[in-house]
Order: C-alpha cells, then sequence, then structure tokens
C-alpha cells in the first residue's frame, strides 16, 4: 500500500543540474551521450564498472567474442568510423570490442562526460518540475529533465542460488566478472556450472588449460559452429568498398543481419531438400543460418524437429562417445526457443580424455561444499568453480535502480507481474525515463548494436521534438501501454517461444513473473512502428508542460 507519494517537491520553476543522464557507458551508452551532445544537451553518463565498455568491460573469460558478425556488430552511424576501423577476424574477441569501443569514446571526445566507478542507485521524479532526482552510490545527487538506462538486456549477473555457494574454499568465479589479470588453470581440478551461450564459449579453451574439466549441465544447448576466421586484407577492402549499401540494406533488415528471407515451410520440402538447406546453414558459420532456411521454423513444432534432429545428428557425428552425445543433444525444447550458441569446438572438447559432463537431471547438485560439489550420486573434488548461471535479462538491470515514479510508485512494483511499456521505450507513470534495449522490443532477437541505434535515434529526435516546442513532459498513456503489451503477447503467440521456460520469459530467474520478454515481430515492423508514433505526433503519448519550467 502507498500512503503518499515519495518524490521531492522543489519548486517549480527549478531549472535542473543537467538535461540527460545516461546510465551506463556501453555501446548503448556512448552512442546516446554522442547524439545527445549534439543536441547540445548537458548531459552526464555515470557507469558503474573501472572504464567504458559495459558488457565487453566485464565478460572477460576465456572465448568471449560476439555472436554476430563484427563487420555489423558495430556502429554504423559514422561513415568515417566504418572506413577506418579494422576489424580482424568474423568475430571479434572481447578484447577486440573493447578497444573498438575505446577507440569510439577517443574519437568523438565522450570520455569527459563519463563519470566511472559510480552507479546509479535511486531515482525519483518531481511531477510538479517534471525532472527526475538521481541519486549514485558516491553519494552524489543530480537533477535532470530526462533520464536513459542504456544498462544493458544481459548486465544483472545471476549469482548462483545453489545451497552452500558461500562455503567452497577454492577459487570461485563468474564468467560474468572475470579477473582482469586472468586465470591460470594450469594443473586445477575446474567445475562449470551452466552451459549457456557463455559456458559453450568457455569450455573449449578451459578444456586447454585444466587438468580435469567437469561440466554441470542442466539443460543442453543447440551450438553451431562460428567457422571464424581472421579476415584478409582484401577481404576488409571489399567490405569498405560496399558499407553504404550495406548499411542501408542493414537498416531495412528484420534484425540487423543481411540476408534474403526463406519463402517455404520446411514440410513442404523433401528430407534430402532439407538436409542440403541445413547442410548449408550449419556450414553458414551464422547464428541464425539454420533459423532462415524455412519460415515456420519458430512457429510450427513438427518443421521444428526437422531442424531440431539435424543438429542432434551433428551432435552424435562429432561426440565419440555416444552416451556422452545423447547427454549433450537438447530433447526438452525447440530449436531457437532458447538462444542458439555459435561455438568454436564446444562439441568436440567431451572427446578429451580429461573433460566431463554431469547431468543434472539425473543426478541434481544437492549442494557446493567447501571441495567441491556434491550431486545425488557423490562428490565432485574441484580446485576452481567457475559459474555461467547467465543473467536477470532484460528488467534485471532497471528493476535493480529503484526508481520512483508518479504517485510514489516504483518501477520493481509496476513491473512485479511482468514490464510494461509502451514500444518499449517508456513505461506509463515513469515520465521522461527512456530505455535502450529494453524489454517488449527486438532486442534480444536482434543485432544488438543495430537496435541500440534505432532506440537512441528515436529517442534523440524525440528529445529534440519536445524541446523544439516547450515541452516538458512525455508519459506512455496506459491504454497505449495495454495495447503495446497485448501486441507483444500476440505476435509471441503465433511462435514456439513462450511455452518454453527460458530467460526469454525469465525463467531462469526464481520469483520472476513468467512473460515472453521482446517483440517478435521483426525490428523492420517494429522501427515502422516507432517511426509511425513520432510521424503522428507521438501518438500513444501524453506530452504536458510544467507551469512556469525553464
Amino acid at each position: 500500500m502507498h500512503t503518499a507519494p515519495r518524490h521531492p517537491s522543489p519548486s517549480a520553476h527549478a531549472t535542473p543540474q543537467l538535461d540527460a543522464v545516461v546510465v551506463g557507458a556501453g555501446f548503448a551508452g556512448l552512442y546516446q551521450l554522442h547524439r545527445l551532445r549534439e543536441l547540445g544537451l548537458r548531459t552526464r553518463v555515470f557507469e558503474a564498472c573501472d572504464d567504458i565498455g559495459g558488457t565487453w568491460y566485464r565478460n572477460r573469460y576465456p572465448g568471449a567474442r560476439c555472436d554476430v558478425e563484427s563487420t555489423a556488430y558495430s556502429f554504423s552511424f559514422s561513415p568515417e568510423l566504418d572506413q577506418e576501423w579494422e576489424w580482424s577476424e568474423r568475430y571479434a574477441t572481447q578484447p577486440e570490442i573493447l578497444r573498438y569501443l575505446h577507440h569510439v569514446a577517443d574519437r568523438f571526445d565522450l570520455r569527459k562526460d563519463v563519470t566511472l566507478r559510480t552507479r546509479v542507485t535511486r531515482a525519483v521524479y518531481d511531477e510538479d518540475a517534471h525532472t527526475w532526482q538521481v541519486v549514485t552510490d558516491t553519494g552524489e545527487t543530480v537533477t535532470s529533465r530526462f533520464v536513459v538506462l542504456a544498462t544493458g538486456c544481459t548486465s544483472a549477473v545471476k549469482e548462483p542460488d545453489i545451497p552452500g555457494a558461500g562455503t567452497f574454499a577454492g577459487r570461485a568465479l563468474h564468467t560474468a566478472d572475470w579477473p582482469h589479470e586472468g586465470v591460470d588453470l594450469t594443473s586445477s581440478r575446474v567445475a562449470v556450472i551452466g552451459t549457456g551461450c557463455s559456458g559453450v564459449q568457455a569450455i573449449p579453451l578451459l578444456a586447454e588449460q585444466a587438468a580435469a574439466l567437469t561440466v554441470f549441465q542442466r539443460t543442453p544447448v543447440y551450438a553451431l559452429p562460428a567457422r571464424n576466421r581472421p579476415l584478409s586484407a582484401a577481404e576488409q577492402a571489399e567490405l569498405k568498398a560496399r558499407y553504404p549499401e550495406f548499411r542501408a540494406a542493414q537498416r531495412a533488415s528484420r534484425g540487423g543481419t543481411v540476408f534474403e528471407p526463406p519463402t517455404r515451410s520446411a514440410l513442404e520440402a523433401d528430407e534430402a531438400e532439407r538436409t542440403a538447406a541445413y547442410e548449408a546453414g550449419w556450414d553458414s558459420g551464422l547464428l541464425s543460418g539454420l533459423l532462415r532456411t524455412y519460415t515456420d521454423i519458430l512457429a510450427d513444432r513438427a518443421a521444428n524437429q526437422t531442424v531440431a534432429e539435424f543438429v542432434r545428428a551433428k551432435i552424435r557425428s562429432i561426440v565419440t562417445d555416444p552416451e556422452t552425445a545423447e547427454t549433450l543433444s537438447p530433447r526438452t525444447f525447440p530449436f531457437g526457443t532458447k538462444r542458439p550458441c555459435l561455438d568454436t569446438g564446444y562439441y568436440a572438447a567431451y572427446n578429451k580424455p580429461h573433460v566431463g559432463v554431469v547431468d543434472l537431471t539425473r543426478t541434481p547438485i544437492v549442494e557446493i561444499t567447501p571441495d567441491g560439489i556434491r550431486t545425488t550420486e557423490r562428490e565432485h573434488p574441484v580446485d576452481v568453480l567457475v559459474f555461467a548461471t547467465g543473467f536477470d535479462a532484460l528488467t534485471g538491470s532497471q528493476v535493480a535502480v529503484d526508481i520512483v515514479g508518479k504517485g510514489g510508485i516504483t518501477l520493481k512494483e509496476k513491473w512485479a507481474e511482468g514490464p510494461r511499456n509502451h514500444l518499449g521505450l517508456l513505461s506509463a507513470g515513469f515520465p521522461n525515463l527512456f530505455t535502450v534495449l529494453g524489454p517488449l522490443s527486438p532486442s534480444v532477437l536482434s543485432n544488438a548494436v543495430f537496435s541500440i541505434e534505432q532506440h537512441v535515434e528515436w529517442i534523440t529526435e524525440c528529445i529534440a521534438h519536445l524541446r523544439r516546442n516547450g515541452v516538458t513532459e512525455i508519459d506512455a498513456t496506459p491504454r497505449a501501454e495495454d495495447d503495446w503489451c497485448a501486441h507483444v503477447a500476440d505476435l509471441a503467440s503465433g511462435t514456439l517461444y513462450p511455452a518454453v521456460a527460458s530467460w526469454y520469459t525469465g525463467a531462469n530467474v526464481p520469483g520472476k513473473s513468467r512473460v515472453f520478454l521482446a517483440y517478435t515481430g521483426g525490428a523492420d515492423r517494429y522501427r515502422a512502428e516507432c517511426d509511425a508514433a513520432a510521424r503522428d505526433g507521438y501518438r500513444g503519448f501524453t506530452l504536458s508542460t510544467a507551469a512556469g519550467a525553464h
């Protein structure tokens, strides 16, 4: 129950200290800062880490790299940047992506407006002044007209909820917070808990170092070969020559990668034709290589089963021990309904004599002990424990901040039964608070950098419109929010996604409401929806002015 609004009440005539606060200094925060500075706005970025980079600053585990091709997983807003930066590999590693972000920050002189080692802990809306009071963990408080949450969709680390996790006497690591100095695993018995994308990338390299590696797997994954390789000078030159055309096609694409969409059902093709298409998709080295073969892979269970069995056959052809191959073969969910992984040597790692897998559906973990991991079968002695347990995705980084909107309602309270917003951008009752790459937008179903640019550009143009017209507040209408949430859910219901327990639905976080968290209609359709709302005078939003506000 709310007894009274919990917002400050300074004079409605007070001029805020800042025009905009941006939370987070990864891809989204840096680009948002650049665009707001172009408008002449007084803008500050607060970043909790010791340096810029966002997810690419923290995720330094062995094997960390992007799963969208480097040349597409990059900013498109500057043709000069496209021409001057050289990507060394098809899929860039974490250090290379971080170097790229440092180059962007230096090239556009962004660092001077970034405050590092400072976490935003609270933001309270002043309904009279149409401003946010933003509080940090360093004790600083600032007022700002606008707040942009550029906190990332996979930045709220999911800590292991396993009994005894704090009792382990060896070294415990998390893939999302890997030591910057690296870790020497020589002669160590290593255990990995988790086989999502971080685990799939790390396990082959951990296997090269460890004396023994045991993987504790709850749910096997569909992992596809990345076919990663260095990019030749000739390839770089050819790409740079056609970058303008590629960027234009990318902007119009369904998810930020450019390909010819399928036109037929998998069930219309005979087995030989399907197998040939799947072989081409497997060999493509693309995350969506198999998903883009037929129109109904994510809509029809029978169609999906044809590609799922194709991947299981590939696993059997790589893993020499039949029992291990079966343990690693997903059978409980359709292909693609949990994020597929790109791998380099993942399945082959299990052929090494010192690498093993424990099937937690047969022998669950009972507890972590000072000496290792005890399952219902036995205790596994361990020197180093690696948690690859993922994130509280899409909503976790936002509700981690104590955000208090109109009437003293917190965002966490409002989203208790699942996120609610309009266009994935603003949540009703939380005016002037924008989200980049948040829930109910294409986000994790698209090339993240591509979707970041679309969000940042929409937000920037919206703020420019408000300022041109003397408007000090924009808020989503409850009706538009209801309609958008229903629309997103309706689109998802036409796919196989919602029925699967995954981080796409929040099922990986105990107590989190089960809602499909992303927009499945495609980034092209989503962009059109956002553009139409803006073109129609920001339809679905209420625009207002604080009396006497400057």
